[in-house]
């Protein structure tokens, strides 16, 4: 059993220890290929590879960073708030008391003309915040549903998710490049097997373990990625739970958008991070295992209810 707070501290744990072994694979992977594919840390004293494979992948993220949120609305064909239409006045009222609860400036509010009940929320930062709905969703949810979701989006916002994705991002991209790098080093003029003109060949179970780690760390790294996704979602649940104090509302809401007959039109894998439930509605995200953390982008939706439902017992019983 654990409540509220518990769970929040246990996930903000779990995910330093993770992005901390992220750097701890891009250590070892770049101090490998930049010794002994390409011998630039001997040559100049600095892993030339690793420090232009971050360049590069930064390049991307900070992109990302700064202008992903208006590449994510115009992807999902999102629109301002219509005041008068009732349901958007209404999303309106409920963001602005959500905000409240939270602590955090007001978001932008947009709103996605598609039947699939979602939500999601995208920006750099709690002062350049957007938060998006479907109209399926303001059309299935009652209102403390609708304040659950809202409250589970502006927990990403307050927990600084989209941040920390980017810096993930940025590291599983460093990583993806090296790993190439090194494979094409090695396809066409072969790994470097000394490291000076006195030193013996490389050990065969050292170019072994190089070569393997270096096949391997994109694989690994994308598991560590769609980990830290998933503990961001269980934060955020909680964080929803905390600000509402109903983690009953937010379970209802889930069960309503995992009851859902069709995807979101316009999201793709690129943004489907950002939503509150797999907008694709694969059947990866309601699996478990190695192929499922692989791939999925959000914990199953049955796991997530299910420890609302216990938060919530350990709420009652305490308060």
């Amino acid at each position: 059993m654990t409540d509220i707070y518990s769970q929040q501290r246990r996930n903000r744990r779990l995910t330093i220890v993770l992005i901390a072994a992220f750097f701890i694979i891009l250590g070892i992977l770049g101090f490998a290929i930049d010794s002994y594919t390409f011998g630039t840390l001997k040559t100049t004293g600095l892993p030339v590879a690793t420090l232009i494979a971050v360049s590069l992948a930064g390049i991307n993220g900070f992109a990302a960073y700064f202008y992903g949120d208006n590449v994510v609305l115009f992807s999902l064909r999102a629109q301002p708030l219509q005041f008068e239409n009732p349901l958007h006045k209404k999303l309106h009222n409920v963001v602005t008391e959500m905000a409240l609860a939270s602590g955090l400036p007001m978001p932008k509010i947009y709103v996605i003309p598609d039947p699939a009940p979602n939500a999601f929320a995208t920006g750099r930062d709690p002062q350049h915040a957007v938060v998006g709905v479907t109209e399926g969703l303001l059309e299935t949810m009652n209102r403390e549903e609708l304040q659950a979701v809202i409250a589970h989006e502006m927990g990403h916002i307050k927990n600084q998710d989209i941040l920390l994705m980017t810096v993930v991002t940025v590291l599983v991209g460093t990583i993806v490049l090296l790993s190439d790098w090194a494979l094409r080093a090695w396809r066409y003029g072969g790994i470097r097997t000394r490291r000076g003109s006195k030193s013996k060949g490389m050990h065969p179970v050292m170019l072994l373990i190089i070569v393997l780690f270096a096949l391997l760390a994109p694989l690994l790294s994308r598991i560590i990625a769609m980990t830290v996704s998933r503990q961001r979602e269980y934060l955020a649940d909680a964080s929803s739970s905390e600000f509402t104090r109903n983690p009953l509302s937010l379970a209802s809401a889930l069960e309503k958008i995992a009851g859902a007959s069709s995807p979101v039109k316009n999201a793709h894998k690129g943004t489907a991070h950002l939503f509150i439930s797999d907008p694709l509605q694969r059947k990866l995200d309601n699996k478990e295992g190695l192929f499922a953390d692989v791939m999925s982008t959000h914990p199953p939706i049955e796991k997530r209810i299910e420890r609302l439902r216990r938060m919530a017992y350990i709420y009652e019983r305490t308060t």
